[in-house]
């Protein structure tokens, strides 16, 4: 199972950490885990390419642990107003997407809010 923990604060997504395999399918197989891995990937390539935002970002592919953070969502660490909509409700949207996930793959995802 991949349990997904989002990081909000005063209402804003920031950030999020995945961890574990889904066991969907076979290792090296698992479409939720490829579906999980591209999403993931086109939020950090959107975040610091097309917006320009900070992010920071680990991935183990290992243990399958994986931490974003993009600061730039939070009014405290990023002026440009536009910059911070962009990046939360990006952050927000990948949330919203999860849970859709979640309905259909409840077996294999977990999700959960950290206010941080």
């Amino acid at each position: 199972m991949t349990k997904i923990i989002f990081l909000r604060r005063n209402g804003v997504f920031w950030g999020f950490r995945e961890t574990g395999h889904t066991g969907f399918g076979e290792e090296g197989d698992d479409v939720l885990c490829a579906a999980l891995s591209a999403m993931t990937m086109l939020i950090i390539n959107t975040l610091e390419v097309a917006y320009e935002c900070s992010v920071d970002f680990t991935i183990d592919e290992k243990t399958t642990d994986i931490t974003v953070k993009c600061r730039s969502a939070l009014p405290e660490f990023e002026k440009d107003e536009r910059k911070r909509f962009a990046a939360a409700g990006l952050m927000e949207g990948y949330f919203c997407q999860i849970n859709e996930l979640t309905e259909e793959y409840y077996e294999f995802l977990d999700v959960d809010i950290r206010e941080e």
